[in-house]
């Protein structure tokens, strides 16, 4: 996929996505220093949210890259981290929901593409389904024996408090109104029910220290990233959509791509994200956000 041809920073920019804060504020969107092809990104003056200047023309072309049968399948080189995070998140998701093995819990993975997450969901004894829009990613999960609703969430029309446990791993991000698909997961999860929401984090060291050079910004390497959420942000898009924050974590920093830098400057950074790994978790500092969030009682 070609990349949009850039702009300078001061171009006034017209038929973009979005225009207000995604999280709901009525505080102006600032142009900040970092530089995408699609503009500077902008920053809400209120949350600190990040959004992207893309058209809506662009945005639809770079969602395409997830609608193959493969989808986002894991390679043999990221499987057993793959593995590792699953048995991470289900053994929270279980400790919150107050289930020993999620024998009869049932869980809605929105986003689930050709079905890893579902798949391993079940492995940990779940009652698991999912929801994906990408037609090819859907159809193979389903060829697969896996339950599979191919559009998005809001057509579903799953029956008031149907889920125990929804996980939202590297959806929200795709999202302008993601106030949207928050209010019907509060309505379709149980009273107490359980949101699992992966992203990343738009307010990390990573990103004060690379800037526009970090690869989750970039729409040609990830489709469809146009939203930027941050520990406060989410909270605050959680909190008015019906949700309380149970437990957020964030993890990793990175100080270069590894086609950035040779063999011996990559290896002294890999050095340097390792010291900076644990203070990045106590402060809220890592780029990979995991944020579990409960349904409040009415």
């Amino acid at each position: 996929m070609s990349r949009i041809k850039g702009r300078d920073a001061g171009q006034v920019v017209s038929g973009r996505l979005i225009e207000c804060c995604p999280v709901g504020c009525s505080d102006t969107l600032a142009e900040t220093t970092i530089v995408l092809p699609e503009g500077p990104l902008r920053r809400c003056q209120a949350c600190g949210q990040l959004v992207s200047q893309i058209t809506a023309t662009a945005y639809a072309s770079s969602m395409k890259e997830f609608d193959t049968p493969r989808g986002t399948l894991p390679t043999l080189r990221t499987q057993r981290r793959h593995d590792a995070r699953a048995a991470k998140l289900f053994g929270m998701v279980n400790t919150l929901i107050r289930s020993e093995s999620g024998t009869g819990v049932r869980l809605l993975d929105i986003g689930c593409s050709s079905g890893a997450l579902l798949r391993s969901a079940m492995m940990h004894g779940f009652d698991a389904e999912g929801v994906e829009p990408a037609a090819q990613a859907a159809e193979f999960a389903k060829s697969t024996g896996l339950k599979v609703f191919h559009g998005y969430l809001e057509a579903a029309r799953f029956p008031e408090s149907s889920f125990d446990a929804v996980t939202l791993m590297e959806v929200i991000e795709h999202l302008p109104d993601p106030s949207v698909l928050l209010r019907e997961v509060g309505r379709i999860l149980k009273p107490n029910g359980v949101l699992v929401v992966g992203t990343g984090n738009g307010a990390s060291w990573t990103v004060r220290l690379v800037g526009a050079r970090w690869g989750y910004f970039q729409v040609a390497e990830h489709g469809g990233h146009i939203s930027f959420f941050n520990p406060l942000s989410l909270a605050i898009l959680a909190q008015r959509c019906g949700f309380d924050v149970e437990r957020s974590e964030t993890r990793r920093v990175s100080l270069a791509e590894r086609k950035e830098a040779g063999y011996l400057s990559y290896r002294l950074l890999r050095v340097a994200t390792e010291v900076l790994a644990m203070p990045a978790r106590m402060f809220g500092k890592g780029h990979d956000m995991l944020v579990f969030l409960r349904k409040r009682p009415i």
